[in-house]
Formats: C-alpha cells, structure tokens, sequence
C-alpha cells in the first residue's frame, strides 16, 4: 500500500526524442536498413563522447519518430522506465517543430495522437504526464516563434510548459519576448541554462528572460545558487547525462546546491542515449556523499515543483 506521507517519486526531466527503448531502436534501425552511429553504440556501453557525438546519437533516434505509432512507443518507453523505477509520473520534453516542420517527418497532427495515445495508456498504468515544448536556443527567438505559431492555434490540454535547449548560444534576454508570449498562452516557462554555456547564463535566464525553472545549472556559481534559493527556483538535475556530457564539472555540484538550499530535483534526460533510470540516479546521489535526507529532499522538491502533478 502507498503511504500517504511519502511523496510521488517523478522524473523531473526527460525528453521524448532521448527517451527511447534502446531495444526498439536496434530493432527499428535494423528494420529499416540503417547503421547505429558509433557515438549512440559508445554512449550505450556507458562512455562518454563530445557534446557533437551525444547530437548526432540523440537525432539518430529522433529521426525514427516518423509516425503516430512510433511517437506512442516513445512515450511508452519513458513510461516503463519510469514505473520500473517505482516513479508515479513524468514531465516530458518534447520538440514537436523540428519533427514536424524542420525534418517534415510526421504530421502534427499524428504527433499529438501519437502522444495522446501514450499518456492515456501511462495515466491507465496509473502514471501522470506532461509535455513540455523545447525550442532550441540556438536556432535563435525566430525559431522560438515558430514552434509557439504550429503549437498555439490548438494547444492540447497536456501541454503544460515551454522551454529552450539544445547549445546555449543565444542570449536569454533575446528569448523574453518569446517567453513572454508562451506565458501569456498559460505556458509555464523553463530553460535549459549553465549546462554548456556559462554560469552566469542561469541568472540571466532568470533575470532576462523570466524562466521560472531552470535544468541542469551545473556550472553555477556559489552566489547564483544563493539566488536560486532566495527565488524558490526549481533545478532539475540529471547526474548521468551530466556526467557523460558535462565531464568537466567536477566534483558535481549537487551536495553544494543543496546546502545552498535550492530545489533540486532528479531527472534521467536522454535515457535512451545515456543509460540511467531515476534507481541509477539515485545511486549516483549516494555516490557524490548524500544521503536518505537528501534523497527524501529530492523526492519532495520532485513533486512539489512537477508540472505532470498540477491541474
């Protein structure tokens, strides 16, 4: 039986497109005549390869999400990993305009079926979802424009959020107006900041751009963790992606934004490119030196700050 008292257990952040069943990527791409890029073979042997090798592995598996019933698959795939982790629920990040407009490789309309479907059948297994739209920052507020023009007209009730990721090359004080927008259509607003750009990318976002959840911010700085906490930001950090994509941030900071007070919680990001579930996750927590408190902390911000749990 549940115990009322523990909070639902929730992947804070996973992406569609990195979310897929390696299992099912093998058998598809074999299916399908294709090759596995090297960096996805290395990245599944559990080593690490530059952030361009990661792309190339996570738009090889995106390329495979060309109709309705490949998009349910994918959301499945999460649903899974997050249940066999004894997770409760799931806040998914998806980019429906680079597989919709940019590649043209499915309708929107089978991609927001091919979601549904997914989220129906998760929510029967007694899962909660969400999706939140990433636009990629460094296609720059134009692109960031676009994805809101294909979303807005006819916004599923599941979309719960907007966000920007991808390489942090364009300035969040340039993406405030899409934010601002994104907002106003009663979208909750994240970015992707301080994970291969600067620190000092997770105040602007922030400051300038009126994020109200920032992922990863790996790379902040002692004052900026200070601000997280006096604001109540939510951080979600993924300790195996950012191990393998993020190696030179060492030791990693989570022990130090605890103590700062900030509301981390725990994601698995790509877990289809870089293997990990919220079990493997929580044994890289007790790796870095913390402990059951600070696993219960985790757990706690997890649902506090999750959109899959809001109405």
């Amino acid at each position: 039986m549940n115990d009322p008292s523990v909070p639902p257990l929730i992947d804070r952040h996973t992406h569609l497109e990195g979310g897929l069943d390696p299992v099912w990527v093998r058998d598809e791409a074999s299916r399908r005549g294709l090759s596995l890029p090297s960096s996805l073979e290395t990245l599944w042997s559990g080593a690490g390869v530059p952030f361009d090798g990661f792309i190339e592995a996570f738009l090889f598996g995106a390329a495979l999400l060309d109709s309705r019933e490949s998009v349910r698959e994918a959301v499945l795939a999460v649903a899974r990993r997050t249940q066999a982790s004894g997770g409760s629920g799931f806040d998914l990040w998806a980019s429906p305009h680079f597989l919709v407009v940019h590649h043209g490789q499915i309708s929107l309309d089978d991609f927001w079926l091919g979601i549904e479907e997914g989220f129906s059948d998760a929510e029967a297994e007694g899962l909660r979802a969400c999706l939140v739209l990433d636009a990629v920052n460094h296609f720059g507020p134009k692109h960031g424009t676009a994805v809101l023009d294909l979303v807005l007209p006819e916004q599923p009730a599941f979309v719960k959020g907007f966000s920007t990721g991808g390489l942090e090359g364009c300035p969040f004080r340039e993406w405030a107006p899409v934010f601002d927008r994104a907002r106003a259509a009663g979208l909750r607003i994240a970015a992707h900041a301080g994970e291969n750009g600067p620190g000092s990318n997770v105040r602007e976002a922030v400051l300038e751009g009126g994020v109200s959840r920032i992922v990863h911010g790996i790379r902040a700085d002692d004052a900026t963790l200070e601000f997280l906490a006096e604001r109540l930001i939510p951080v979600d950090v993924c300790p195996s992606s950012n191990h393998a994509l993020a190696s030179d941030v060492v030791p990693h900071p989570l022990p130090r934004m605890l103590r700062a007070g900030v509301r981390c919680a725990l994601g698995t990001d790509d877990p289809g490119v870089i293997p990990c579930d919220l079990e493997a996750e929580a044994a890289a927590v007790k790796r870095m030196g913390l402990d059951d408190a600070a696993l219960a902390t985790l757990r706690q911000n997890g649902a506090e700050d999750a959109w899959c749990l809001e109405d």
